[in-house]
């Protein structure tokens, strides 16, 4: 990166001071005016009132998508012990979908979950878009997430991974008209959708319907990089709250290249690496809910520490930001969130697994460590099996060129 793109970047993430310090602003002097209200003791995370209802939410959710496992399953003990903390630290917003863990994230919620009151948590899940057949599906999935997480109600219900063809394909099975029908029987409360696209679309969908809540991926690499900024700037000129997923991107914000790294440890040794993005993403003041998908209690106690309470970044701290970023895009990573809707690949191949060790590479993994990961996968799994079909490169949310990676990955691990 040369001076002139690091002094953008620079200018880019020191512009969102003054929305930083309106946001913190907002956060003094408010009160425990929760409508959910639980058994929650010591330091609480700080929450957030929502639009002018009188019920407040928590700045940090605990995303279901990437649960701690063991043998290949949800890991129970580990888990549901994550969930008794953040319940305990008033982080009571839980985010699930139909395929994640495929299924057994909306199964935990009805076996976890239901042991605490049910008004005593925030539930969203959503309807797989991508996933459906025909309109009948509309009716099916939903009566089986209801059943799988015994919820009753879900607090916020989305239209799943929309983008221009998705959006399309959910207007054409009536799905937003059938969620419309179950918010009036009470089955949701409030509607709103995840989204994967274009500034352009977001806009014209956001313009549909007065949504409640609108979850986009944002961070600090994809602020320009995936338009994350444009996006949020469309959903606030609308009105519209914000849910952040991806405010670490899946991890790669953590497993920063070590000259990175060391940026954030010079300006603040005690802080972690996970807590500069979340400060980035829960410091605007459109961000109603940040998801962290916490896979061990670690996880789950440094955002805690991060949210209780959130202290915004500084001017000074933008432009840590602004220069550790210019340190990590010198290694070229590949913007793999490892959300795995790449998967399954028509001939086997584990392509968030092979990027993670191209990442690694490149982060200054000797490449010699790598290829002893690489050659112990099964040959399926590697990416010398990549045919270039491109099934992937239509599912992939961060529209990475999967084919390329797999082929240059191929050639170097060989």
């Amino acid at each position: 990166m040369d001076r002139r793109e690091f002094i953008k970047d620079a200018l880019t993430v020191a512009a969102l001071a003054p929305l930083a310090r309106m946001a913190g602003a907002a956060e003094k002097g408010k009160g425990d005016d929760m409508d959910k209200k639980a058994n929650y003791t010591g330091t609480q995370v700080t929450r957030r009132p929502y639009r002018n209802t009188g019920m407040t939410m928590p700045l940090l959710g605990f995303g279901l998508m990437r649960l701690p496992q063991k043998d290949g399953k949800v890991d129970y003990a580990i888990a549901e012990a994550m969930v008794a903390k953040a319940m305990a630290a008033g982080c009571n917003y839980f985010d699930t979908a139909y395929m994640y863990h495929g299924g057994e994230s909306e199964r935990f919620v009805g076996n976890v979950l239901t042991k605490y009151p049910r008004e005593s948590y925030y539930l969203t899940s959503k309807m797989p878009i991508a996933m459906m057949n025909s309109a009948d599906d509309n009716e099916r999935i939903f009566k089986e997430q209801l059943e799988r997480t015994k919820a009753g109600y879900f607090d916020f219900y989305f239209l799943h991974w929309l983008n221009a063809a998705h959006w399309e394909k959910a207007q054409s099975f009536g799905t937003l008209e059938f969620m419309k029908r179950m918010q009036a029987e009470g089955r949701i409360r409030r509607l709103g959708f995840s989204f994967h696209g274009e500034p352009e679309t977001l806009e014209k969908i956001a313009k549909f319907h007065p949504w409640d809540l609108v979850q986009i991926q944002l961070n600090y690499l994809d602020w320009e990089l995936c338009r994350s900024g444009e996006q949020y700037e469309v959903l606030t000129r609308l009105g519209i709250p914000v849910s952040v997923m991806e405010p670490l991107k899946g991890g790669t914000l953590v497993r920063l290249t070590p000259e990175a790294k060391a940026v954030f440890e010079k300006a603040n040794p005690k802080a972690s690496v996970a807590s500069w993005g979340l400060r980035f993403a829960a410091g605007l003041p459109n961000i109603q809910v940040v998801l962290s998908g916490m896979s061990a209690m670690e996880h789950m106690e440094d955002n805690l520490r991060t949210f209780s309470p959130l202290v915004p970044l500084s001017d000074a701290e933008r432009m840590t930001i602004a220069e550790a970023l210019a340190a990590y895009r010198k290694s070229g990573a590949v913007p793999c969130t490892a959300c795995r809707y790449c998967s399954p690949c028509p001939m086997g191949v584990d392509i968030p697994r092979n990027l993670a060790l191209l990442n690694q590479v490149k982060g200054g993994l000797p490449l010699f460590h790598a290829k002893l990961v690489y050659d112990a996968m099964k040959e399926k799994e590697r990416a010398l099996s990549c045919v270039s079909c491109g099934a992937c490169l239509k599912k992939c949310p961060q529209q990475i060129r999967i084919p390329d990676f797999m082929a240059q990955i191929a050639k170097n691990f060989a």
